[in-house]
């Protein structure tokens, strides 16, 4: 039986990231009232979080906020990492509950699964292996929040249900490459070497496989999971297609125009060797992406260049 969302509250948390605003701008078309909680409602304080649920009473809950950051950021924060998170997790979950939300879902990542999981990665690979190095702080806190999901299921008979995306891209990224994912940086390094026409420095040997997601065929992606799916099991979410960094970084050059030599960096770390979802399960439930990763660049970058991306000028 369909979930329907038409008529109802529906509460997305971190509405102000990169994917909080594309499943606020998916949800404008299904006839629900969307909910956003202002700034000063830190979801780290449980306080703030348990009065916002008194006051609000979402019928639904997209769990979207998080901390979140590159191969850097994770190395050099990994406290804020695992205890934001797990913050954030345990305050707006157990405030669902508490106020009787008839449905939740929770976004975790596809740095879950172990860094050496069979490819592609199904959803009963979780917890079978040492997790990635290099993100593993951040991997956890995900990890304890499907469990608390799936815990509060079975205790509470909670419908909570869990995504775990791949790696996502999209307008209203973080383009600052001391925190930004792979592809962001990318872009910003790209642009950089054009207007700068500079070479184009990439992080790490090139050789890496990594899989791409739109945001917003994410965010389509997770409004057809709260009207279709009811399960403990987290749900993959991916393109099924992957690219290697060193063609991935080709693409963005030829896209963004930049001239400049493409150069790779191996005394930087290159994460998980490889990285795809096995996405068939979603598949089954009768979705697939719409966006080409070329046609995702390409507007992405055009986000970026009209949100104050660097011009010559700026350059010093």
């Amino acid at each position: 039986m369909t979930f329907a969302l038409v008529g109802r509250k529906v509460y997305v948390a971190g509405h102000r990231g990169m994917v909080g605003s594309a499943l606020v701008r998916r949800l404008e078309g299904e006839g629900c009232h969307v909910l956003t909680a202002p700034r000063e409602t830190d979801l780290r304080e449980q306080a703030l979080v348990r009065q916002w649920f008194k006051e609000n009473a979402p019928d639904v809950v997209i769990l979207a906020a998080a901390k979140v950051g590159g191969i850097w950021a994770n190395d050099n924060a990994p406290a804020e990492f695992l205890y934001d998170n797990l913050a954030i997790e345990m305050n707006v979950i157990d405030a669902a509950r508490e106020n009787a939300a008839e449905k939740l879902l929770f976004l975790g990542s596809s740095c879950i699964y172990p860094r050496d999981a069979p490819q592609p990665m199904a959803e009963d690979a979780l917890l079978t292996g040492p997790l990635e190095s290099t993100n593993e702080w951040y991997a956890i806190a995900k990890i304890a929040g499907i469990k608390l999901c799936q815990a509060y299921r079975r205790q509470y008979g909670c419908d909570f249900i869990s995504a775990m995306p791949t790696n996502l891209y999209g307008p209203g990224d973080n383009f600052d490459l001391a925190t930004s994912h792979v592809l962001p940086a990318l872009i910003r390094k790209a642009h950089e070497a054009r207007i700068g026409q500079g070479d184009f420095t990439v992080w790490g040997t090139g050789s890496p496989l990594r899989e791409f997601l739109h945001v917003d065929d994410f965010a389509d992606a997770c409004v057809h999971l709260l009207k279709t799916y009811s399960g403990e099991v987290p749900v993959n979410v991916g393109s099924g297609q992957e690219v290697s960094i060193r063609e991935l970084a080709k693409l963005v050059a030829d896209i963004v125009g930049s001239a400049g030599e493409l150069v790779f960096d191996g005394t930087k770390p290159d994460g998980t060797p490889r990285k795809l979802l096995d996405s068939s399960y979603l598949a089954g439930l009768g979705w697939t992406p719409k966006i080409t990763l070329a046609q995702g660049i390409a507007s992405t970058y055009e986000a970026f260049l009209a949100n104050g991306a660097p011009t010559h000028t700026d350059r010093k």
